[in-house]
């Protein structure tokens, strides 16, 4: 290893194996540990757009993106009812010119594993739930479930939105139920494309409630994310079954092509859960301890970003560890914290305001929405109709620069 210098990561997620591999690309020592007897993720699809896509490309997966993703044509906003298309934002022809990288779709499971696929069986506890923390002779000792204990330089807390990291650095801290479930179901293709799905990242906003489909493992799958406002509390679970029906009885009256395509989900693979939200923190390290992905800033789904910012946080903190040394820790989780922070609150805050412009039930709010959706098109073709350029945009590669030049980490430093 490059560093004399110990890291370990509680939680073996999507940006669990991104930082194991960040920081294997640096020759930083690490050891992963998941809860889960198994490395895997839930059947559902992710968004893998330009801001992430350009991290993969620097951590070597591109050849492996490209082989498990599907590029989709456009995103599309669509009427729930009539079918009128609201907005068309050019994906595929432009995303490398417009904002660096292509903007894929991908299984989870599929995106987990590129990124899983090199860590050494070594450096990875599976079945193993962490308890808690403390502190032996300035280092961290992580404390698990079987009695064993792992002592390192920093542990990072990757164990999602109800990570026991986060409760031992700041308390427990309920989430807040959004008022709105979500329902996920993927759909076995047997044409490709479907005659009633579009090969794009479709947006179906109608009054209380939206829908959103995209092919998956290279167009032989549909994913289905349908969001409804729902004042009943309903369960914080990815694994909660709901029924085909259930998520018919939802969308009565929606457009035939989504009423189509939901008779085709499997019974047995319907799943729902509610969505709960937290505000930004001011801090997400205390010591030689830090937060990335959900446990740190957990997001609505609203702007496809759950996945994104993980890899991001992952790739940035590896890139601090990296530059500013072992000596040097404090100074590492401030410029972590501070290139993430302000990018990842404004994502989590802006998520929460889609919740609220996707579902607007007026018709008159709707029609305002629908004709500012149409004169920004005719301004720009390449606007993003969700307005997300600016997380597009984002380049993580290039944070050691903004690492060099910011006066708050020289006068830190």
């Amino acid at each position: 290893m490059k560093h004399p210098f110990h890291v370990a990561i509680i939680g073996g997620g999507i940006g669990g194996v991104a930082l194991a591999r960040s920081l294997d690309m640096l020759g930083i020592d690490y050891h992963v540990f998941e809860r889960a007897a198994a490395f895997g993720e839930i059947g559902a699809g992710v968004q893998v757009t330009p801001n992430a896509v350009k991290v993969l490309e620097a951590l070597g997966l591109a050849e492996d993106l490209a082989a498990a993703g599907f590029l989709p044509e456009a995103m599309v906003g669509w009427n729930w009812q009539s079918g009128e298309e609201l907005f068309r934002t050019p994906l595929r022809a432009v995303c490398p010119r417009v904002f660096g990288a292509d903007f894929y779709h991908v299984h989870r499971a599929d995106l987990h594993a590129m990124l899983a696929k090199d860590i050494s069986p070594e450096r990875v506890a599976l079945g193993r739930a962490c308890t808690g923390l403390r502190q032996r002779a300035g280092r961290m000792v992580a404390c698990f479930d079987d009695g064993s204990e792992h002592v390192a330089d920093l542990v990072v807390g990757a164990d999602g939105v109800r990570s026991v990291i986060r409760a031992e650095l700041w308390g427990q801290e309920p989430a807040s139920y959004t008022g709105h479930m979500c329902w996920r179901a993927l759909v076995p293709v047997d044409q490709h494309p479907l005659p009633f799905v579009t090969p794009t990242s479709s947006f179906w906003m109608g009054p209380k409630g939206h829908v959103v489909t995209y092919y998956v493992k290279g167009g032989a799958m549909v994913n289905i994310v349908a969001v409804a406002e729902n004042r009943e509390w309903v369960e914080e679970s990815w694994t909660a079954k709901s029924t085909p029906q259930e998520l018919l009885d939802a969308y009565a009256g929606w457009h035939d092509d989504l009423v189509r395509l939901f008779a085709r989900t499997n019974p047995d693979q319907v799943y729902k859960w509610g969505l709960f939200d937290r505000d930004p923190m001011a801090r997400w390290s205390q010591g030689n301890v830090t937060l990335l992905g959900d446990a740190a800033h957990p997001m609505l789904p609203f702007l496809s970003q759950g996945a994104a910012m993980a890899i991001e946080d992952a790739y940035v903190l590896a890139q601090a560890l990296d530059h500013f040394g072992p000596g040097r820790l404090d100074a590492a989780l401030d410029a972590y914290e501070m290139e993430r922070r302000p990018r990842t609150a404004r994502v989590q805050l802006e998520a929460r305001e889609r919740g609220r412009t996707y579902h607007l039930a007026s018709p008159e709010e709707s029609r305002a929405r629908d004709l500012a959706f149409k004169e920004e098109q005719a301004r720009n073709p390449n606007a993003v109709g969700i307005k997300a350029e600016w997380v597009y945009q984002y380049d993580a590669r290039i944070c050691r620069d903004r690492f060099d030049t910011s006066p708050a980490l020289s006068a830190a430093s």
